[in-house]
């Protein structure tokens, strides 16, 4: 079953946000994700939530997103990501 991570990332260093988007990539097909969406036009369509930037990410399985998530690899990105913005993230599982 399909897993999705969503996440609303507000860049409050793009010099250092530049870092994360160039690493990125790699290590998530790495770790067998595919981006479906990364910080394309945004349009609300109903409520009031329009994230500032947009990306969502899917794996083959929820094990699979957590994997990446939290692998040794992915680590230091993460916590640029930490230091380069402000992010929510949401793990979502598929149908």
């Amino acid at each position: 079953m399909p897993a999705y991570v969503i996440s609303d990332v507000e860049v409050t260093d793009p010099v250092g946000f530049e870092e994360y988007k160039k690493a990125a990539p790699a290590l998530l097909a790495a770790h067998g994700g595919t981006y479906v969406a990364r910080g394309g036009a945004v349009e609300a369509l109903e409520g009031d939530w329009v994230p500032a930037r947009l990306t969502i990410l899917k794996f083959d399985s929820v094990v699979q997103a957590k994997a990446w998530h939290e692998s040794p690899e992915y680590r230091p990105l993460r916590e640029l990501r930490k230091k380069t913005t402000k992010s929510k993230l949401l793990l979502v599982e598929g149908l």
